[in-house]
Parts: structure tokens; C-alpha cells; sequence
């Protein structure tokens, strides 16, 4: 049976909750304001591909290859990232809402994530070696065991960090961030 191949192929306002996805290879195709609310793109490879204004919250993502894909204005509930495939996972995100999403031990070194919102997102045991938070909010988002090295946390807000707990080394981070570093302490940090 032949593996379905796209190329630089546009899609646009497509819902795929409806119809699905067909499984094979996306290449350098871009998805615009298309729906994927709750649909299955388990086993899909996605690469180089953007995707701009799309509902991708509750999708199913078991074996899913996403290698260099750009995710824009999406919303992207509840996606759970440990089930992708690790080889060659690589994403950025801008101005995306990524809330209860889960990056449990992934290892995505020098992500980005900016102008988005991580509201309890979980990224324990996560490898984010380099990674950049740009104007994020990490409300409640767990770090528990997370490999934080070199992390650019300088415009990142509403994070909570135990440096005990985390590997921190060489992470970056603005005055105001240092209440997120210090809150199980339960100190009183008042601005200059």
C-alpha cells in the first residue's frame, strides 16, 4: 500500500473534526484556520510545515512526527506532546494558548515559546536546555525535575520554579521573576 506524500500544499478553513485528516507525510504544507478540534492525527508526519489560526485543542498526537513546524495564533488545549515521536521533534510557538497541554519528558532544547499562554502546562522531567519563554504566562505550569540550563525566562510571568528541584544553571531571569524563584519560601518581595 503507498504511504500518502503532500507537498507545499494549502489548506485552508478545512475541519478535520468532521473529516479527518488522511495519515501519510505533510511537507512543507500550510494549515490555515483549519479546525482539528478533538480529531486523531496519531501517526501523521508533519515537516516544515505552519500552522496559522487553527483549533488544535484535544488533538491526539500517538506517534505523531512534528520536525520543524511552526505553530501561529492557535488554540492547543490539552495536547499531550509525550505521546509524539521524539525523532527530529522540533516546534516554535507564537501567540498560541497551550493550557493544560503536557511535555512530559520531552526533550525539545532550544523551543520557543512566545507571546503564548502555558497555564498549568506540565514540563516535568522536561529538557528544555535553552529553550526561550518571550512575554509567556506560566501560571501554575509544573517544573518538577526539569533540565532549565540556559533558559531565557527574563520576559516569562506568573512562573513558579524550585531551584532545588530544577537544573537552573545559566538560566536567565529579570528582577521580577525572582518571586517565582523564592515563593515556597513565602517571602516578601517588594519592587524598588
Amino acid at each position: 500500500m503507498d504511504i500518502l506524500y503532500v507537498e507545499a500544499k494549502n489548506f485552508e478553513k478545512n475541519d478535520f473534526e468532521k473529516i479527518a485528516l488522511k495519515k501519510g507525510e505533510y511537507e512543507k504544507c500550510i494549515f490555515s484556520k483549519c479546525n482539528f478540534n478533538n480529531s486523531d492525527i496519531s501517526e501523521i508526519k508533519f515537516i516544515d510545515c505552519k500552522f496559522t489560526s487553527c483549533n488544535l485543542s484535544m488533538v491526539k498526537v500517538n506517534g505523531t512526527v512534528f520536525n520543524s513546524i511552526i505553530f501561529n495564533d492557535c488554540k492547543m488545549l490539552g495536547i499531550r506532546f509525550e505521546n509524539c515521536n521524539d525523532f527530529g521533534l522540533s516546534f516554535a510557538f507564537e501567540n498560541c494558548v497551550l493550557n493544560h497541554s503536557s511535555f512530559f519528558k520531552k526533550k525539545i532544547r532550544k523551543i520557543t515559546f512566545q507571546y503564548s499562554k502555558l497555564i498549568e502546562v506540565d514540563f516535568t522531567e522536561c529538557e528544555l536546555t535553552n529553550a526561550i519563554f518571550s512575554d509567556c504566562d506560566l501560571s501554575r505550569a509544573v517544573f518538577k525535575n526539569t533540565n532549565l540550563e540556559g533558559v531565557d525566562f527574563r520576559t516569562a510571568y506568573n512562573f513558579s520554579i524550585e531551584p532545588e528541584i530544577n537544573r537552573i544553571k545559566k538560566a536567565k531571569f529579570s528582577i521580577y521573576g525572582l518571586p517565582g524563584l523564592l515563593e515556597k519560601y513565602n517571602l516578601e518581595i517588594e519592587g524598588r
